[in-house]
């Protein structure tokens, strides 16, 4: 408990809260004493003037200090304030309090509050509370209330901050609370976890991030799943083959003929490429791929990888053709992988055409316009890219295949049937070289109309 989220964020908020309550009364005291005590003064000083006022005007009807003690003691009555009026001499001849008449003012004692001066002359000085100030039973019992008032706002908006906190961070960290316990529940290996967005804000995408991720998660272990129960069948079929054939063999039914060896060459052939694949698959995944980068002019790559699908299209009576512009400058690639990528995008637009179709490849500089309606510029490309273009006028993709189209061993046919595709690995080994080259590959389709995939390769030089 003491080590929780919320229990850090209360002791946090709620020390904050007591500092900023604490200074703000503190002040507000001390700023309310401060502000009194100068309205008192204030208040004294026009007394002082008023009564400095009214023992001149004795002193000049009476050319003396004679008679004044009465007047003296109501002064001390009306400020509740002990009262010395001592004569030009600084001998005292009133008190308020009648005890220091006949006396010398001390040395010790404040500065008086009024001079009396008659035609320039210094006749007269007003001391208050010349022996120290008594004390004021109404001007302490108003600051304490004003204290005490401080003091319990203090409390009460402090215990009303606390509160409001806790509910807050009830609301906000309840969220993130959710959020742990459905990721704990993930752990133990519960993918179906999700959380409902409840919010906007931060923790709304977090929770939204959550969801995506495991959204993620559940698709790379049913890929995961998918992938081992893949490479069984594909590892299936050609070992079920040659087992078959070395039986018959060991049992004499089926003699060593050259079509029985060519057929085991071909079947071990297959498991070789497979193994090759994955091999390449898992070094490209990696970064380890090792690449021979070269300009190259991107028509000798699309001529190389056409003429080895010539062959192809011909037996499947398509129509297979380039549309290169001539200016197009030399690009720095492997041209081993970039044809790999070729012959990949070439054999899987061909085994997806019906007989009568076309396949084009074509190219341009980043970011001219289309050559043709419906081609676009992949997003982000630039002019020190070339783009190339392989479209078919072949069955198309479905568009619930498409976000997954290049991910290892996913194929649109789920019988994988080996008339309709390979192992599965083509795009994604494809995605993975173009990627290496600092590229980019997409793909466009419509079902029933055809497919058109685009890739970009860096210009040489740039």
């Amino acid at each position: 408990m003491f080590h929780s989220l919320r229990f850090r964020v209360l002791v946090a908020l709620i020390l904050v809260i007591v500092v900023a309550v604490g200074m703000v009364a503190f002040f507000a005291s001390r700023a309310t004493t401060g502000e009194f005590q100068r309205y008192v003064e204030r208040g004294g000083t026009m007394r002082h003037q008023r009564f400095e006022m009214y023992l001149a005007g004795h002193y000049m009807h009476n050319r003396s200090w004679s008679s004044v003690q009465p007047l003296v003691e109501q002064i001390g009555q009306i400020t509740g304030e002990r009262t010395v009026l001592a004569d030009g001499e600084g001998q005292i001849v009133a008190d308020s309090a009648d005890e220091l008449i006949g006396q010398t003012v001390a040395q010790d004692w404040a500065a008086p509050v009024a001079l009396i001066r008659q035609r320039g002359v210094l006749v007269g000085a007003v001391y208050v509370d010349p022996l120290g100030p008594a004390d004021d039973p109404q001007r302490e019992a108003f600051l304490a209330g004003i204290n005490r008032a401080l003091l319990l706002a203090a409390v009460v908006a402090g215990m009303a901050a606390v509160l409001i906190t806790v509910g807050l961070s009830r609301r906000i960290l309840g969220p993130v609370e959710t959020l742990t316990a459905a990721a704990r529940r993930m752990e133990k290996g519960d993918l179906s976890q999700r959380v409902e967005v409840q919010s906007n804000d931060e923790i709304g995408e977090l929770a939204r991030a959550f969801n995506a991720m495991a959204d993620g998660l559940t698709r790379l272990e049913d890929l995961r799943r998918s992938m081992v129960s893949d490479v069984a069948h594909e590892l299936r079929t050609p070992l079920s083959n040659i087992r078959g054939y070395l039986e018959a063999l060991q049992d004499g039914v089926v003699e060593p003929k050259r079509e029985v060896i060519d057929s085991l060459y071909e079947e071990a052939m297959l498991l070789n490429r497979l193994v090759d694949d994955l091999q390449e698959l898992a070094l490209a995944e990696a970064g380890q791929l090792r690449l021979e980068r070269q300009p190259v002019a991107p028509a000798d790559l699309v001529n190389r990888a056409m003429e080895a699908a010539r062959a192809q299209a011909a037996a499947g009576g398509i129509t297979l053709q380039a549309d290169l512009p001539a200016d197009l400058p030399l690009v720095d690639v492997d041209p081993q992988r970039i044809g790999q990528v070729l012959g990949n995008l070439l054999t899987n637009a061909l085994t997806h055409t019906p007989s009568g179709g076309e396949v084009v490849v074509s190219a341009r500089r980043c970011p001219e316009p289309c050559p043709e309606p419906g081609r676009r510029v992949v997003e982000g490309a630039r002019e020190s890219e070339v783009e190339l273009i392989i479209s078919d006028t072949g069955e198309g993709i479905p568009s619930e295949d498409l976000p997954f189209i290049f991910e290892r061993f996913y194929r649109a046919d789920k019988s994988r049937s080996r008339v309709t595709g390979g192992t599965g690995l083509g795009l994604a080994i494809a995605r993975q070289l173009v990627e290496a080259h600092g590229g980019r590959i997409e793909v466009e389709s419509q079902l029933g109309q055809g497919t058109v995939f685009t890739f970009t390769l860096p210009v040489a030089g740039a």
